[in-house]
């Protein structure tokens, strides 16, 4: 038990320090390229809380692919910070393209922080619905004359039109809900992942079937 212990410290002061080089050099690059004060500082913070994200979106489970994409795009800025502050490159003169690419992270890291925040909101709201079955009280019969059936009336044919780049991206989503949890995926489920209004959702899954 004292063994383990030691180990499980030892690994996280290597994980500290790992961090606060990763840091001080993503810090060093945006204040070479012309973020200084306090904007210097935010860079490596949005690096780092949009790496925890994607790695809490992949222990979760859900849309693993967004959470590898958003994953590799932060390793690839923290590594990138690493080898270029590392002699590679004179940060006294920064290239032009860098300074650009920098300046365009934060809006960068906003884009996946809220796709992957909003991603893990929809997909558990979602899930929670479908693990909830109705229950349906029995009804005791009742005795009554038989009327003859009513004709169904077909369903009128929607008039919103969907574009057909939705479409595509509405069967991958139908696809995934199928392969999850081996059910059509419902309106009501679909609007809530593509984020749509319900009477576009619902031209929508006329094109599914």
């Amino acid at each position: 038990m004292r063994a383990l212990s030691v180990r499980i410290d030892a690994v996280l002061v290597q994980a500290l320090i790992a961090a606060a080089l990763s840091f001080a050099h993503l810090h060093d690059l945006a204040l070479a390229a012309g973020q200084d004060g306090w904007k210097a500082w935010a860079y490596p913070v949005s690096v780092d809380l949009l790496l925890v994200a994607a790695w809490r979106r992949l222990r979760s489970g859900e849309a693993e692919t967004a959470g590898w994409c958003w994953f590799l795009v932060a390793l690839t800025a923290s590594l990138g910070a690493n080898v270029a502050t590392a002699g590679l490159l004179d940060l006294d003169d920064v290239p032009d393209w860098l300074r650009i690419l920098v300046a365009g992270w934060p809006a960068i890291a906003f884009l996946g922080g809220t796709l992957l925040a909003h991603g893990a909101t929809a997909d558990a709201s979602t899930g929670g619905r479908e693990s909830a079955p109705e229950s349906i009280a029995p009804e005791a019969p009742v005795s009554t004359p038989e009327l003859p059936a009513a004709e169904p009336e077909p369903a009128p044919p929607s008039t919103t039109p969907v574009p057909p780049a939705l479409v595509t991206l509405a069967r991958k989503v139908a696809d995934e809900h199928r392969a999850r949890t081996g059910t059509p995926i419902d309106t009501s489920t679909l609007r809530a992942r593509l984020g749509v209004p319900l009477p576009l959702a619902e031209a929508i899954s006329t094109h599914l079937t």
